[in-house]
């Protein structure tokens, strides 16, 4: 009777704690994890987009350039011919203001990523019964869809004025001076709207791009675990060329499907510029006004031809392959030194 009073006890002592969030990590390190979870994601996306940044302008200027006065013919001309006409802070202009977009946006895609994982292999496993079910593809991509929208949502101001600063030249007609400079003239001269110009495009192209790049990367990772084709037992043991090589795989997946809605996302942002550089698409006299995505498309289409969708995607597949398997790499390093593990459950 005592043995049984003393287990009765026991059993009850242990609910109370597990009701009191005994031994459970304290609030301040949940805190501490997030704000290093972010840091890691901010920093990925800083380096990954300064590395490349001289390739990310020149794409942005093929995608947009004026039909009756091209400048850029290609990938090396493009470079050469910024190097020639602006010099070496031609080559990175821009950067700075998509630094400052890029680094809260990656910062929180990566975050929402994780957020969105565990929520989604939850009711995963809610609906199939089964706790040891893990995520799938599909559901990456899902969670990878949910981050993108967040994030590009969150900081697509600063993507617009980062397009306006990067096509600006010395010979523009109006200069912006700055990100906030070109924040308020925008806002002041064109209206509140006019800040997501783009907006639409923007996210119905991040689902698939976002998407299949966690969803790719996270996979191909699973699979090199599971099948162990190069002796891999656990994640930690992947080389940061092995991570590499996924992160440019993801990269060249993503960006080849959603990338005609890149190039409509850049001309609408640039629709309603009065003082546009030259090197802006246009008639010939002005930048072309569209009246929403479909119109830019068919304009696009109409006056140019199908293979406009695709302009600078060289330059952004030179880019876009080193720039995503950095980032990821970079994010997951710097997770390691901060001592952040992954929270996704599966």
């Amino acid at each position: 009777m005592a043995s049984q009073d003393s287990a009765g006890k026991t059993n009850d002592q242990s609910k109370v704690s597990a009701i009191s969030g005994e031994g459970a990590k304290p609030p301040n390190h949940a805190f501490l994890t997030i704000c290093k979870s972010l840091v890691a994601g901010g920093v990925a996306g800083g380096v990954s987009r300064t590395a490349v940044a001289p390739l990310e302008r020149l794409k942005i200027l093929l995608q947009v350039q004026n039909r009756h006065n091209v400048k850029y013919n290609g990938t090396v001309q493009g470079l050469k011919y910024i190097w020639k006409t602006e010099g070496f802070r031609g080559m990175f202009k821009g950067n700075g203001t998509n630094c400052a977009r890029i680094i809260p946006n990656s910062a929180v895609k990566f975050f929402s990523y994780e957020q969105a994982s565990n929520g989604i292999l939850s009711l995963y496993r809610l609906q199939t019964g089964n706790e040891e079910a893990h995520l799938t593809p599909l559901l990456r991509l899902g969670a990878g869809a949910c981050a993108g929208i967040i994030a590009m949502s969150a900081t697509y101001p600063m993507d617009l004025v980062r397009g306006r600063l990067t096509v600006q030249t010395e010979a523009s007609p109006h200069q912006y001076r700055g990100i906030f400079n070109a924040l308020s003239t925008v806002f002041r001269e064109e209206g509140a709207r006019a800040l997501y110009k783009g907006w639409l495009p923007s996210v119905i192209g991040v689902i698939p791009y976002v998407g299949l790049n966690f969803s790719v990367y996270e996979s191909l990772k699973d699979w090199l675990i599971q099948t162990k084709p190069l002796g891999i037992a656990q994640d930690s043991e992947l080389s940061v060329t092995t991570r590499l090589a996924c992160g440019a795989a993801a990269g060249t997946i993503g960006q080849t499907v959603a990338y005609p809605l890149d190039v409509i996302r850049r001309r609408m942002q640039m629709g309603g510029w009065k003082g546009a550089a030259s090197v802006v698409t246009g008639d010939g006299k002005g930048n072309l006004e569209y009246t929403g995505m479909v119109d830019a498309f068919r304009k696009t289409v109409k006056y140019e031809g199908f293979g406009a969708l695709y302009k600078g995607l060289v330059p952004n597949s030179v880019k876009v392959v080193p720039s995503i398997a950095i980032a990821f790499v970079t994010y997951e390093m710097v997770k390691d030194v901060l001592g952040v593990e992954m929270r996704i459950s599966d």
